[in-house]
């Protein structure tokens, strides 16, 4: 066998997998909803991806380092000037080298056409969520049925009629939804769905509390649908912010409102938790 060829057609294959497995992840929903949905792409999860992914990438970097090996007499040839001297900043180097710092800064600053490529994503991404639905908040299918219950204000015991109504079977109430989900051939998604109708604060058409720690994709709601999910007074909210340097508006997203103060969307959270506490005190 000719391991200087054995080492190319791998770099080869594994460099076809490598962009596969690059577009799959590009275009994968985002972590809390491909896990809250059960994603699935032929027959692998997000996470198998990911793996795939990584595993095949240190393929691709022993076979170009084995390439580099074998093939390090014609890689100093590129590295030489006219005067057959040995030069690292040759202008081919020199042109490769720009185009990474290119990229490299273009995506840290966010300048197109790499901003259009990540903003292009994140689009894909964000019509993922609208199709499959956000989580209550992050990783949630790995709480108990218990703490779930707990968090989304739930009636336990009538959560768990509700399962056994619908034929799911289950241990007790510290099996986590991926556990129960997993063991019942569907997604923590639809499991929420069965158990949804136990809501507490859903009786008497009851508002949900603000919470003390941000939900799932509560960055992409807009301010006014907040005060609206949570019975808040959109004027007080948005004068508290005001109180605290903080310019919003009913249709700015918590994201939005974020950028336009110079700020992150969990300082914005932290803003207006404090504002509903104020509120509550008084």
């Amino acid at each position: 066998m000719n391991i200087r060829k054995i080492t190319s057609m791998t770099m080869f294959v594994s460099f076809i997998f490598l962009v596969l497995t690059s577009i799959i992840l590009y275009i994968v929903p985002y972590g809390r909803v491909a896990y809250w949905a059960d994603w699935h792409l032929w027959g692998l999860t997000k996470g198998q991806w990911g793996d795939l992914h990584i595993n095949l990438g240190f393929l691709f970097l022993f076979a170009g380092l084995l390439h580099m090996f074998y093939n390090w007499a014609p890689i100093k040839a590129y590295m030489k000037n006219k005067s057959k001297e040995l030069k690292v900043f040759t202008p081919s180097f020199n042109v490769a080298l720009i185009l990474t710092l290119v990229v490299g800064f273009g995506t840290y600053f966010e300048i197109p056409p790499m901003s259009t490529v990540i903003n292009f994503g994140n689009s894909i991404k964000d019509g993922s969520s609208e199709k499959y639905g956000e989580p209550p908040y992050g990783h949630a299918e790995l709480s108990s049925l218990k703490l779930f219950s707990k968090k989304q204000e739930l009636d336990l015991d009538k959560a768990g009629k509700l399962l056994k109504e619908a034929g799911i079977q289950f241990k007790d109430s510290k099996d986590t939804l991926a556990q129960i989900a997993a063991a019942n051939k569907m997604s923590p998604q639809k499991l929420y769905e069965i158990i949804k109708p136990a809501g507490v604060s859903s009786e008497g058409g009851a508002k949900m509390t603000f919470p003390d720690t941000p939900p799932s994709g509560f960055g992409k709601k807009t301010l006014g649908a907040l005060c609206s999910e949570y019975d808040l007074m959109y004027q007080v909210i948005r004068q508290g912010l005001a109180k605290r340097d903080i310019k919003a508006e009913a249709a700015m997203t918590v994201k939005e409102i974020a950028a336009a103060n110079d700020k992150n969307p969990m300082s914005v959270f932290e803003a207006i938790l404090e504002v509903v506490k104020e509120t509550k005190d008084h």
